[in-house]
This record gives C-alpha cells, sequence and structure tokens, in this order.
C-alpha cells in the first residue's frame, strides 16, 4: 500500500475539488454529502495505511471519528442550521482530542485560542452588518466560535512545538476551517455577497489536508 498511497491520496483530493466546484455551480444536499463523504473516506484510507504501519492508532482513528462528524454536520447544517452548529462544535472536540495525541494538551495552548477567540467574539457581538434572529443563535455561534479557536490555537501550538509536515498540514487545514467558518457567518447572518462562495473554496481544502496529515503522521 505504501507504494500507491500518494497516487490515492491525490486521486481523492481531485474527486473532492471536483465535486465541490460541481457543488458551487450546481448546489443540492446530494452532492454535498457526496462530497464530504469523500473527505471521510480519505481519512479512513489512510487511517488503514496507519493500521498497516503499525504505529499509534489513536490520532487516525478519532481524527476519522471528527471528519464523520463533520459530514453529518454538513448535511444536518442544510436542514436545521442551529442542529448543523452544534453538530460541527462536536467535531471541532474531536479534531481538538486528535490533536492533543500528537502533542499532549497544555493550558498555555489556550493562549493561542485566546488571540483568535477575543476578536473573534467582538465581530459576533459587535459587527452590524450581522442580524441573529434569535438570540440564542447568538450565544450558540459564541461557544462555537469558542470551541473552534481552541482547535485551531491547538494547531497552532503543535506546529511551534513540532515543525512537522503532519502538523503543517494540521495548522492549515484548521485555518482554512475556521475562515470558512467565518465566511458562514457572514453569509447566513449578514448576507454579504460571495461569502457563501468562500466558505466552500475553503472548507473543502482544509478538510482535505486534515485528512492528508495521517499519512504524513505515519511517515514522521
Amino acid at each position: 500500500m505504501k507504494k500507491y498511497i500518494n497516487f490515492i491520496n491525490y486521486l481523492m483530493m481531485a474527486v473532492i475539488l471536483g465535486l465541490d466546484i460541481w457543488y458551487i455551480l450546481q448546489g443540492g444536499l446530494w452532492l454535498k454529502t457526496l462530497t464530504s463523504s469523500i473527505f471521510v473516506l480519505l481519512g479512513i484510507i489512510n487511517l488503514i495505511y496507519a493500521i498497516k504501519s503499525k504505529c499509534s492508532l489513536k490520532f487516525p482513528i478519532i481524527l476519522v471519528v471528527a471528519l464523520a462528524v463533520a459530514m453529518a454536520g454538513d448535511v444536518v447544517i442544510n436542514i436545521d442550521f442551529m442542529s448543523g452548529a452544534i453538530i460541527f462544535a462536536l467535531g471541532h472536540v474531536f479534531y481538538i482530542i486528535a490533536y492533543s495525541f500528537i502533542e499532549k494538551f497544555e493550558w498555555k495552548n489556550l493562549i493561542f485560542a485566546s488571540a483568535i477567540f477575543v476578536p473573534s467574539l467582538l465581530i459576533i457581538l459587535l459587527l452590524p452588518v450581522l442580524n441573529f434572529d434569535e438570540s440564542i443563535m447568538k450565544v450558540i455561534c459564541c461557544i462555537y466560535a469558542l470551541i473552534i479557536s481552541i482547535m485551531v490555537g491547538k494547531a497552532i501550538a503543535n506546529y511551534l512545538k513540532d515543525k512537522s509536515l503532519c502538523n503543517l498540514m494540521i495548522l492549515i487545514g484548521s485555518a482554512l476551517f475556521f475562515i470558512s467558518d467565518f465566511m458562514l457567518l457572514l453569509d447566513v447572518f449578514g448576507h454579504v455577497n460571495l461569502t457563501g462562495l468562500f466558505c466552500l473554496l475553503t472548507y473543502y481544502p482544509g478538510q482535505i489536508l486534515i485528512a492528508y496529515s495521517v499519512k504524513h503522521y505515519v511517515e514522521k
């Protein structure tokens, strides 16, 4: 499998990006579900590679769980936004746990998370263009911002501690995920032009890089 793992990864990435563009042009829940299922499959393929390589499986297994939960969020958020946001938040918790199996979670990691969360919170609370129909939705967005900020903060801390290719993939992927969610916030609650497009153009590449990080985790 080692001989073909790069080819398989690149092929799956091309399929995901192709489906992403198709979804942008056409839309449709079935197409979004299919696109998201492929990045879960990409994670599973790299998990199998990890199993065959006989390396520690804690990170790859939890990461695949996180990818699967994110896929569920992709589907549900199109049906009920609040429920989808909660599922996505749960997915970020699994990402944090997965990243913590690479480098043990330390409280100083929250310094990086705070640097991301504080401006995010101010944007949610103070940006005039955002219009939340229900106060509970604003609360959920604030909690969500905290969780994803911890995820990105952990990715930053991991990379600064060990500048491996695996941690770089995770850092870039997590940052793209954050940008995607910020674009989604502006799209849904601010109706800002083109933010929906930029959400999709950053979300799937971010998930690709996170799923692909397992391959570099095995080989580092």
